[in-house]
C-alpha cells in the first residue's frame, strides 16, 4: 500500500509507508509528530491509501 494525507487545501505526496507519510505531513499542513512521536492530525485531514502501482 501507499499512503498520503489530504487537507481541504492540499494533497500530499504518496509514500511507501505510513510512517513516512506521517513524518512529512507537516509540509502540507496535515498534522505533526508530538514530542512522544505520535501523529496528531489537524481538523479536516484525511488519510488516503492505494495499492502500490495504482496510478
Amino acid at each position: 500500500m501507499e499512503y498520503r494525507f489530504v487537507t481541504p487545501a492540499r494533497k500530499g505526496k504518496w509514500y511507501p509507508t505510513l510512517e513516512q507519510a506521517k513524518r512529512f505531513a507537516n509540509r502540507i499542513g496535515a498534522g505533526f509528530l508530538d514530542a512522544a512521536g505520535n501523529f496528531v492530525a489537524y481538523r479536516g485531514t484525511v488519510l488516503e491509501e492505494r495499492p502500490v502501482g495504482a496510478r
